[in-house]
């Protein structure tokens, strides 16, 4: 970010922890902290080993042990470099502490709009409203994506309980023109299909147009939809599960005190 002319270094943001507390079940793992930033404020933290790659904040509980969840902090790397940004959500909970911490998710957290950002692709570092546009433009169009992927998903795309195999599903669906030829769907390829080349990849344009929404057929056949996967995969791979998420803390969780 900028301000009069200067880049803010975010060091006003860190952070250090008051109280730790941990859930003991070992097919879903949580974090809550209470964290103190150097103004003084004291937020909670929340974190889960299934997505290390984001963390979501709140408000520390009111009288009546409501928590509001206001914002999602990402960060995910890649071969070339990492994405890192701030989403602002809306979101209730409940949260209590006594010798344990018993939190529960009220309804579900809506996203609202990427505010801060930052962008590593190989030596080049994007900062301030340029990587918050392009983010913001990344942002629409893995959405597009996972919406999609959501209407034609089946039984098997389902059991994509981690980043890997998620990976291994869809990759040949997406990029057939990637993978070896026995993973490709069999329908990939058609009498007549017509190609086109970018990002040094010719690309079944029919095919694209056979499988695709239209608001992914440029994308696609244009390269970004690759750079998006290449770049970007931890974070569409969080909006794929971003329901499972809701789920899974919207269940009463008791925490022991670290």
């Amino acid at each position: 970010m900028e301000k009069t002319g200067r880049v803010v270094d975010r060091s006003v943001f860190a952070e250090k922890t008051i109280s730790a507390y941990h859930s003991s079940e070992e097919d879903f793992k949580i974090e809550i902290l209470v964290v103190e930033r150097k103004n003084g404020e004291q937020s909670i933290r929340i974190t889960m080993d299934k997505f290390p790659m984001m963390k979501l904040y709140g408000t520390v509980p009111d009288r009546n042990e409501i928590i509001h969840i206001n914002s999602l902090e990402y960060l995910g790397g890649n071969t070339h470099g990492w994405n890192e940004f701030t989403l602002e959500l809306l979101g209730e909970g409940s949260l209590s502490f006594v010798k344990t911490a018993v939190f529960m998710l009220k309804g579900k957290i809506e996203p609202a709009q990427i505010t801060f950002g930052r962008i590593q692709r190989y030596d080049t570092r994007i900062t301030s409203s340029e990587a918050v546009t392009a983010l913001r433009n990344r942002r629409e169009r893995v959405s597009t994506l996972v919406e999609w992927m959501r209407l034609i998903e089946n039984s098997k795309a389902a059991e994509t309980d981690n980043m890997e195999n998620f990976e291994k599903y869809w990759k040949p669906i997406l990029f057939p023109e990637t993978v070896s030829k026995k993973k490709r769907p069999a329908n990939w390829l058609q009498d007549n299909d017509q190609f086109k080349k970018a990002e040094d990849i010719r690309w079944n344009t029919s095919y694209t147009e056979r499988v695709f929404p239209d608001e992914l057929v440029y994308v696609r056949n244009s390269g970004t939809l690759l750079r998006d996967w290449e770049e970007a995969l931890a974070w569409i791979y969080m909006e794929y599960k971003w329901d499972n998420i809701i789920e899974l803390l919207s269940n009463k969780i008791i925490l022991e005190k670290k």
